[in-house]
């Protein structure tokens, strides 16, 4: 049997594997899997390099699947590098198992990104090769010369941030990110002329890409082109293989099932599924098998990965024992801890805006975190992240030394390449916007909570306090759609999110330690466009800490509780001045953080918000935003926002909308029946 000879048995074992899982489970993607079976196996088996014994190891290649719908294919050929049991893949799809009906993290398992949506994973991808050209400007070739493949296909193509990600990738010249582009012409409800008749060649050609088009069903031809994507060249790498849809498919009566549109999304069905099986070389009574031959060749590959990886650990020993501040450095990074930060160097300018204080962290974060790489979509000069950018500077092609990531105007991108950057290892990523476009990046948020990835997430310009821009760019129902994720868990049963709306310059440096503090969850810090008025003199901000407390100089006993987060605390605060002019007792909370709060013990939860106490609350959102703290009922009562507001200056939208002193005193006056 000659090597070719057993590529093909290799790739078809891979698709057995694949539509047998599919079939087991009554549901499934079998035909792309089928189509792109010689192509992985063909990088599994010759050009990606891991550790077989050390699976989270720095230097690994990074192989992230952006259709995972194609999971049966990245399944089937970790099983053959013993990643996954025979046992465990026919649990495909089914409750408590490790193979789900879409990849999720697993790094221990060879799988290093929770993939679905499509084109999120290929923009990830990206994300990880800037942060291994990142690293390599720190800590040299040595440790950082590993490779970052992508798998994407049809869908992802069209999806609109595959234009982001052509674009930055392009510029940035990433000639260590090397993509194959499974181009079946097939996707779940048409043949993909019926949507699309564009030049992707010429597409990517012009964004500054290096294109190769393959028979991505020929092992010679995939080799080749993976062998040329190996040298730096200063451009990202696209193979576009024109593979097909369900290659090896036979209908039950025993023609063609090839190119076929009904492989795309469901099980063969038993007629065509027994001829698959028997064509492919399988027995479909006893499909769950690896070939011999197919089982020696991955066994070559794990004895191959072990004497290189040895030489790449020596080189990389010899390398620490020359540098062991920068070996000292790396093993921190790498560690997933949080970085040990002196918050005291932070000066805030009494009565900021909360973006401007988030400013002041960001420059101290600058200068004392150097793994962290900080992000805007274009706005840096208003999101104020140029706080960090000030004292360092861009990311740019051939200098990775700089740590800013100017994104442009692509939020969605920008999110995903920032959770990229962190997947990869090594680096901590934050990135700002308006809080507005954080509709934009709303896919990418909940891919990071579901993996537990602790990015950063800067939202400023947090109310209709932007004034002049008008009902487009007033967030409203912004901060209830966070909050709702931030009430969630993931399945590892971690945090989804943890949100943070500060009240006043100070308590933006603690909600800003906290987020650094956070390696478990993504964090969203929410801030204002326009000054806010200190909290009263002797205020503990410490207690911020639990999410919710109460501001120095509130009176108990209380007659009323008066709550929010952000600038509609000292909106309280000043009116809590009037009421107390009418003998009326207040109590007045600042809650940065619900999740955190009611996280808390339950006598601390108590303390601060006692049961029967009459509560009124006020928000910049939606009324809902606060009603998992101050109740629904006859002691509660929240005013917030029931329109998309006014273009106005931000200080007649105020008064317009009743976000006054003397409006918190009508209202809470009629609130008590006063």
């Amino acid at each position: 049997m000659n090597d070719n000879t057993i590529m093909q048995k290799a790739a078809d074992n891979i698709r057995i594997l694949a539509v047998s899982m599919v079939e087991k489970a009554k549901s499934g993607h079998p035909g792309g899997a089928m189509g792109g079976a010689d192509f992985i196996n063909v990088l599994f088996s010759e050009y990606l390099v891991y550790d077989p014994d050390q699976p989270t190891w720095a230097g690994r290649d990074r192989f992230f699947l952006d259709p995972g719908h194609m999971s049966p294919m990245l399944y089937s050929t970790l099983c053959l590098s013993g990643k996954f049991t025979l046992d465990e893949i026919q649990q495909f799809r089914q409750w408590g198992s490790p193979t789900p009906g879409h990849p999720e993290l697993n790094v221990e398992r060879g799988i290093e990104n929770s993939s679905g949506p499509l084109g999120q994973g290929h923009a990830i991808a990206a994300g990880a090769a800037v942060a291994e050209k990142f690293l390599e400007a720190r800590l040299g070739k040595t440790v950082m010369q590993h490779k970052i493949y992508a798998y994407i296909s049809d869908g992802g193509i069209e999806e609109e941030i595959s234009q982001g990600v052509g674009r930055i990738a392009g510029n940035l010249g990433l000639d260590n990110l090397i993509m194959f582009y499974d181009a079946n012409d097939i996707q779940l409800s048409t043949e993909c002329g019926v949507v699309m008749s564009e030049d992707t060649a010429a597409k990517y050609k012009a964004w500054g890409w290096n294109v190769i088009k393959i028979n991505g069903n020929d092992v010679d031809e995939i080799r080749k082109a993976l062998d040329a994507a190996q040298k730096p060249n200063g451009h990202p790498t696209i193979i576009i293989g024109h593979t097909m849809m369900g290659k090896g498919a036979l209908k039950a009566d025993g023609t063609s099932y090839e190119h076929n549109i009904k492989t795309h999304g469901a099980p063969l069905g038993d007629g065509a599924y027994i001829n698959t099986v028997k064509n492919l070389g399988g027995n479909p009574d006893d499909p769950f098998v690896i070939f011999p031959e197919v089982k020696k060749l991955y066994a070559d590959r794990q004895a191959e990965l072990r004497k290189i990886v040895a030489e790449r650990h020596a080189e990389e020993k010899k390398w620490a024992e020359e540098n062991p501040e920068k070996a000292a450095e790396m093993k921190e990074w790498f560690s997933g801890k949080a970085p040990k930060v002196d918050w005291s160097k932070v000066e805030q300018k009494p009565g900021s805006a909360t973006r401007n204080a988030s400013s002041a962290c960001l420059a101290e974060l600058a200068k004392q975190v150097p793994n962290m790489i900080c992000a805007s979509a274009d706005l840096s000069n208003s999101d104020k992240t140029d706080g960090f950018l000030k004292q360092t500077h861009s990311l740019m092609r051939d200098d990775f030394t700089g740590a800013f990531f100017q994104a442009g105007v692509s939020e969605l991108t920008m999110a995903d390449m920032c959770i990229g950057m962190m997947l990869h290892g090594g680096v901590i990523a934050a990135m700002g916007t308006f809080f507005v476009f954080s509709d934009y990046m709303k896919p990418a948020v909940r891919l990071a909570a579901l993996m537990g990835t602790p990015v950063k997430f800067i939202w400023t310009h947090d109310a209709f306090r932007v004034g002049e821009d008008g009902p487009t760019h007033e967030p409203v129902e912004q901060e209830a759609q966070i909050r709702l994720l931030e009430k969630l868990q993931n399945h590892k049963g971690q945090d989804s999110v943890r949100v943070f709306r500060p009240a006043d310059a100070q308590e933006t440096t603690v909600c800003w330690e906290m987020a650094m503090e956070n390696t478990e969850t993504p964090t969203a810090l929410i801030f204002s466009r326009q000054n806010i008025a200190d909290l009263p003199a002797g205020n503990d901000y410490t207690l911020a800490r639990k999410g919710a407390y109460v501001v120095a100089g509130s009176d108990d006993p209380f007659d009323v509780i008066l709550l929010a987060s952000g600038s509609e605390v000292s909106t309280l605060e000043a009116g809590k001045e009037l009421l107390e002019k009418d003998g009326i007792r207040c109590r007045v909370v600042s809650a940065p953080s619900e999740g955190l709060f009611r996280r808390q013990p339950a006598d601390y939860q108590e303390s601060v918000l006692p049961t029967g106490s009459k509560i009124f609350g006020m928000t910049a959102g939606l009324p809902v935003t606060l009603e998992g703290l101050v109740g629904i009922g006859p002691n509660s009562r929240i005013f917030g926002m029931r329109s998309f507001g006014f273009s106005a200056p931000y200080k007649v939208l105020d008064e317009k909308l009743g976000f006054t002193a003397d409006n918190v005193y009508k209202q809470v006056k009629d609130f008590l029946g006063k």
